[in-house]
């Protein structure tokens, strides 16, 4: 009982201070310094102020504003009963005002800027979900002197300037450009009400035109509130009549774009009219031909004659039923009809007969490539097992050498032997794995990958299909191209092949499929397991001199427009050529400084300073500038603690100089030449041998620790990594320290092994193209590992003519040689 009377005692106290409040305010508004502003009519000194947040209000304005229950509409209510005079004061920086807003934060003055509107209420309406709507009359611009409360309402002492219109011309020149401005805009937008034009028109002064065009025009908050902070009437005139230009531009460039587009629809659609009034007079005379009903028909008999297997047959009628139910004009139409071309326009069940006459693939090969005798026997028995079971899925072939070895062509060789169609793509480089299995058929400009464009191209399902730089194939991530490769080249998946595009299977069992390479090891491990390699090593001297002969000189001759009797090669050219302005493994140099022979005599025949050329050995530094390479560059390998080693790179062989010094010191070891790990565990290898046994070679055990060694490796620049290289590291040290003051080793001789700390000499790789290479030097004599030689005898003899190898098991046995 005593509860209920302090609870009722207590609202009653709230309810006492709100009146007392509430009285309180409404004498502020009726204070004894408050009199009457009259200002064509009666308007009150002071006033409730309320904010705004993102409205901007302006004189002149009829508008409604709703508010939901709290401070805010109490305000209003209570400025409705005090006379309906309310000043509408726009804040500052507009904040989200809620139930929880605190009625302090909201009525806080510091927030509100010094000028406002005031507004008489009209009228209220309750609206559904609580709210109410007011209906105000906004009717001057005023100034907020200062606040007289804070509590419970914002009331402010307030006064209204006066928009003088000055006398003078620059402001009624302005005057008439706003209302020209205005007239103009309303001229430029579309659907406008009648009552707004009107409007307009009977606008009495600057002032009232500065308010009208800041309530409809469409301005940011930032500049609706700087026109109503704006009190002095030239400056507002003036800020009015650079949105108004500015404005008119934008309507007149709308107005523009809005004049193309309707112009292009009435030409589509005129133009549509026309076509259907031809189409009629055409049906009219008997003569209508329906583009769409002849594209239907041409694909359906399409699809009928091209053997499409039953799964791509009910496909293909599938979709032509959708074909026949869309519009020309649609988007899907093009779509569709563009997949149904690609369906019946696949080589289902077209192929060549091939020609097993392996006489004549012989001659083909030899025809095309000189030399590769093992590679040609190795490529004629994959046609004789083709031969005899046609039906063979048989073997994926990869050629895998250097740069410039006949790679490519070889393959053009097989398809004219086979008598097959011959398709190449290079997958260097390649990325997206919807290379090679197409795009889904969702995306904008979806097409099939480069296995079926191929086989469309060649428009034949069983042509020689050439898959160029497999070993550089990529990956990020739009996905990984190898892993698609391995459908394509497994031949237990490539007979239900499928494309993301056409999305059903395409048997690829009757493609022949070749592969190429420059390095082997870079091939992915599942792709490298389903392909035969064949190694193609580099070229000698006397089958590069019969390759430029026979294939390279006729054709750069051809290419520059010389005839025979124009230009004519001395025998001794060619070797000279090779010796002295390449050092490769293939022919690619070598044909390029054949073409820039033939440029330098194409261009003195069309100046007509000569009628034909015979160019001699001696002349070649006229044509191809100073020699680049020396036969003598052994002889830098005279000196001790110099040697000459054999290394493999991806593009064939190359000898390698390995030097070696000594200078006072602290026993410190360096090696230098960008070398790898592995190379320089090599050399600390080497060097724990020599110190080892350093009696053996008479070496002063003084020397490693009163001098500083280097070993280098020259062209510093070239990386260099691997095993192969220990017994010349091991030989450049005994030769700079060995026998006290040192010894050279024989001459025009190199080396490859690798060393162990006992001394016995391990097997390495590329032992062919390390073999060329040495020839190509001039080397003589080699010495290899003993369990190499198997790989020696499998290079073909004229290969390997005018070398002589040394079998080394131990240290020992290349000691015994190499002084």
């Amino acid at each position: 009982m005593a509860d209920d009377e302090d609870s009722g005692t207590e609202e009653e106290r709230a309810e006492a201070r709100r009146a007392q409040e509430q009285r309180e305010a409404a004498a502020a508004l009726k204070g004894e310094d408050t009199g009457l502003v009259s200002l064509d009519g009666e308007m009150p000194a002071n006033v409730i102020v309320v904010p705004l947040e993102e409205t901007v209000l302006f004189p002149g304005m009829t508008v409604p504003v709703v508010y939901p229950p709290g401070p805010v509409r109490e305000a209003v209510d209570f400025a409705a009963g005090q006379g309906s005079f309310v000043a509408f004061v726009p804040r500052r920086t507009p904040r989200e005002v809620d139930a929880e807003t605190p009625k302090e934060a909201i009525f806080n003055p510091d927030e509100l800027l010094p000028v406002g509107v005031l507004a008489r209420i009209l009228k209220s309406l309750n609206m559904p979900g609580g709210n109410r709507s007011y209906f105000l009359a906004c009717l001057q611009r005023l100034v907020v002197a200062r606040y007289l409360r804070t509590q419970p309402y914002l009331i402010a002492r307030v006064s209204y300037p006066v928009d003088r219109v000055p006398d003078d011309k620059t402001f009624h020149a302005l005057w008439r450009a706003a209302k020209a401005s205005l007239g103009e805009l309303l001229k430029e937008i579309p659907g406008l009400p009648e009552g707004f034009s009107i409007a307009a028109a009977n606008l009495e002064g600057p002032a009232q035109l500065t308010d009208f065009v800041a309530a409809h025009l469409d301005l940011r908050r930032e500049e609706r509130v700087e026109l109503l902070q704006t009190v002095d009437l030239p400056q507002r005139l003036r800020q009015v009549t650079e949105a108004l230009n500015r404005e008119l531009e934008l309507a007149r460039l709308a107005g523009k774009i809005r004049e193309e587009i309707r112009a292009k629809i009435e030409k589509s659609q005129r133009e549509y009219y026309l076509r259907e009034q031809i189409k009629a007079i055409r049906k009219e005379l008997g003569e209508e031909v329906d583009q769409k009903e002849l594209a239907l028909k041409e694909l359906a008999d399409r699809i009928e004659q091209r053997g499409l297997p039953e799964a791509a047959a009910k496909r293909a009628r599938d979709e032509l039923k959708r074909l026949e139910i869309l519009s020309p004009e649609s988007p899907e139409y093009n779509v569709v009809r563009s997949y149904l071309e690609w369906m019946t326009e696949l080589p289902w069940a077209a192929e060549t007969e091939d020609v097993t006459d392996l006489p004549r693939a012989r001659a083909i090969l030899d025809e095309d490539h000189y030399g590769l005798q093992e590679v040609k026997e190795r490529i004629v028995e994959f046609l004789a097992v083709r031969k005899l079971r046609p039906d063979q899925k048989g073997a994926i072939l990869c050629f895998s050498g250097p740069p410039g070895v006949g790679k490519t062509s070889l393959g053009q060789s097989i398809a004219r032997a086979l008598g097959r169609k011959f398709f190449r793509f290079s997958l260097g480089g390649m990325r997206d794995e919807a290379e090679i299995k197409g795009h889904r058929r969702t995306y904008i400009g979806a097409m099939p990958g480069k296995i079926l464009q191929g086989l469309r191209t060649v428009a034949v399902r069983n042509p020689v299909f050439m898959l160029d730089e497999i070993d550089k194939l990529g990956q990020d991530w739009r996905g990984d191209p190898s892993s698609a490769m391995l459908e394509v080249l497994d031949p237990a998946q490539n007979v239900s092949f499928l494309d993301h595009y056409v999305d059903v299977p395409f048997d690829l069992s009757r493609v022949m499929f070749i592969c190429t390479a420059n390095i082997k090891t870079q091939i992915p491990a599942p792709l490298l397991d389903r392909m035969e390699v064949i190694e193609l090593p580099g070229y000698i001297l006397e089958e590069k001199v019969q390759i430029a002969r026979r294939y390279l000189f006729p054709r750069q001759r051809e290419a520059h427009g010389l005839s025979k009797e124009q230009l004519v090669f001395q025998p001794a050219v060619y070797p000279r050529i090779i010796d002295g302005w390449t050092r490769e493994a293939g022919v690619r140099e070598l044909e390029r400084r054949i073409g820039r022979i033939a440029r330098k005599v194409a261009a003195r025949v069309a100046a007509e300073e000569t009628r034909r050329a015979t160019i001699a050995a001696g002349q070649l530094e006229t044509y191809l500038g100073p020699r680049q390479f020396f036969a003598d560059e052994l002889r830098r390998a005279l000196r001790p603690g110099v040697v000459v080693g054999l290394a493999w790179t991806p593009v064939g062989g190359e000898i390698m100089f390995i030097e070696s010094t000594r200078m006072p010191g602290r026993g410190n070891f360096k090696v230098t030449g960008q070398l790898g790990e592995v190379m320089s565990e090599s050399a600390q290898l080497a060097l724990s041998f020599v110190r080892r046994h350093g009696a053996e070679f008479e070496i002063d055990p003084e020397v490693f620790e009163k001098s500083d060694l280097h070993v280098h490796f020259p062209a510093g620049a070239t990386p260099k990594d691997g095993p192969s290289a220990g017994i010349a590291i091991t030989t450049a040290l005994v030769s700079l320290l060995g026998w006290k003051k040192g010894r050279k080793i024989r001459p025009r001789l190199a080396m490859t092994g690798e060393m162990t700390l006992r001394g016995e000499v391990l097997p390495v790789g590329g032992i062919r193209e390390k073999c060329l290479a040495a020839k190509r030097a001039g080397v003589r004599e080699v010495i290899v590992p003993r369990e190499n030689r198997r790989n020696v005898l499998e290079i073909p003899k004229h290969v390997v003519r005018g070398l002589r190898f040394h079998y080394a098991a131990t240290y020992a046995d290349v000691l015994r040689v190499a002084f």
